[in-house]
């Protein structure tokens, strides 16, 4: 049986890697990207990492040019920005797709354990739907499929997916905070 810790993943700087390398750890899971409106969430991203890292907890980020075309950089250009313009230091790694027919292996095993999020405002889809609407985009897809840039995967240090969060929900939320001091616990 295939584990998130047995997926082959690239880092931003083009190395293979898995997430063998964070076994033990608490991870939180990010779909990033670098044009949306949700991405000053990489200052709250860096905070919670910088927070509980010394407790076995870490952020990843994996940019996604999914949803819009909100993430068109190449690994440089994205390794830059974040470095940049958000002080970056969680591990990145290279762009993947985390819907439709490309979705990542690591994806497909987030989405197929934790099939509902945890919502914060009601109507942050419709308001998506519009905005995708406005650009004569589709819709979003429907859960178990992300919704969005920034939609958040808790995974415990047993490797096992044990929360999900809406996008809109800010990392910083007193619910997401407390379900990683629970993991970290654990």
């Amino acid at each position: 049986m295939s584990t998130l810790a047995s997926v082959p993943l690239t880092t931003l700087s083009g190395d293979p890697t898995s997430l063998a390398d964070y076994s033990g750890k608490v991870l939180l899971i990010v779909n990033v990207a670098s044009k949306c409106g949700l991405t000053p969430q990489y200052t709250a991203l860096e905070a919670l990492y910088q927070q509980f890292k010394d407790r076995g907890f870490v952020v990843l980020g994996f940019p996604s040019n999914d949803f819009a075309g909100q993430e068109p950089g190449t690994s440089q250009e994205i390794a830059k920005f974040c470095s940049t313009e958000y002080s970056v230091t969680f591990p990145l790694f290279s762009k993947i797709s985390v819907n439709g027919p490309e979705q990542h292996p690591i994806y497909t095993m987030l989405t197929s354990a934790m099939p509902q999020h945890e919502a914060d405002a009601p109507d942050f889809r419709d308001n998506i739907d519009n905005y995708l609407s406005g650009q004569g985009l589709p819709p979003t897809l429907p859960l178990p499929a992300v919704l969005w840039n920034f939609e958040k995967f808790l995974v415990g240090r047993d490797g096992l997916t044990i929360a999900r969060f809406a996008p809109d929900m800010q990392p910083g939320d007193p619910r997401i905070v407390a379900a990683i001091e629970q993991a970290l616990k654990a």
